[in-house]
């Protein structure tokens, strides 16, 4: 029972959620123990109220998840969990989220509020508006990042906010051209409660692969900016970062366009030993630069 539970709150997509420790990392306050508990605790608020809103969502397109040749497999959709059961787990999630919320600060508190409210809006029928869909997705991650900003009291700077927009409508489109592509191997033409058809599939890849390239662009034009010889001993080591990113994502998009992305890019990376190498060499570079 607990693996199915786990399985409905989807924990694995817990990892999207480390993006809030993005300002804690780049602003270089690791060495701050306060910090570093309310980037925690801040970590878990979102992933708590992130699975909340898994839940909702898996009961509200449990008629087309059960038609989904994987999606049929999730718990609410195979008749593993009943559905009534997933609202009390929503509302025990939703009510931890909130606690853990208040106890972090009033300006958080209402940034995971306006995630929520996000996210309600996205599952009931901002997720069925072409290219909209995609870039409320691309907002939600860069609202984690916001959110990480806002619970150490730190700024977010134009360079990551200017990147994540980008990387993260890269991902999204991504993750739209992979369920597109499975849905024209099974000889169908149009996505079930989404605006897109499998003709659009050039259009996605064209605008996903270039929102991609454009977040290096920033990264390497950030490198470049006097602001940051007062974060770095030796900046120029961050450009390992810059090739590095730019494989990754053109191994992803190489990935999709052969057929072999899972629908979801964080779950395929989590398997990927390509994204794995990319992790350590940016770790490295981000180490060495400092």
């Amino acid at each position: 029972m607990i693996g199915v539970f786990l399985r409905a709150i989807r924990i694995h997509q817990w990892l999207k959620n480390l993006l809030i420790f993005a300002p804690l990392v780049l602003g270089h306050y690791w060495a701050d123990n306060e910090r570093v508990l309310a980037a925690v605790l801040a970590f878990l608020a979102f992933s708590l109220m992130a699975s909340a809103f898994y839940i909702i969502n898996d009961i509200v397109d449990i008629e087309a998840d059960r038609k989904h040749p994987e999606k049929r497999k999730r718990p609410f959709a195979a008749g593993e969990l009943r559905i009534g059961t997933g609202y009390v787990l929503f509302a025990i999630l939703l009510a931890a989220s909130l606690a853990v919320a208040v106890l972090i600060g009033h300006d958080f508190a209402l940034i995971l509020g306006a995630y929520a409210f996000t996210a309600v809006a996205y599952s009931n029928f901002l997720k069925k508006i072409e290219l909209l869909d995609v870039a409320v997705l691309a907002g939600l991650y860069t609202l984690r990042i916001i959110a990480g900003a806002v619970a150490i009291d730190a700024t977010i700077s134009f360079w990551l906010a200017a990147f994540s927009i980008f990387i993260f409508f890269s991902l999204a489109m991504l993750k739209r051209f992979s369920e597109l592509y499975g849905l024209q191997e099974r000889d169908e033409t149009r996505s079930i409660g989404r605006g897109y058809h499998t003709s659009d599939l050039n259009a996605l890849s064209i605008m996903g692969v270039a929102s991609g390239y454009c977040a290096v662009l920033i990264m390497a034009l950030y490198i470049n900016d006097p602001t940051v010889t007062r974060l770095y001993r030796e900046p120029a080591m961050l450009w390992v970062i810059c090739p590095a990113v730019l494989y990754w994502i053109s191994s992803l998009w190489f990935s999709a366009q052969r057929g072999k992305m899972h629908e979801d890019p964080i779950v395929y990376a989590l398997k990927d030993r390509t994204s794995y190498g990319i992790a350590v060499i940016s770790v490295a570079g981000l180490w060495l630069a400092v």
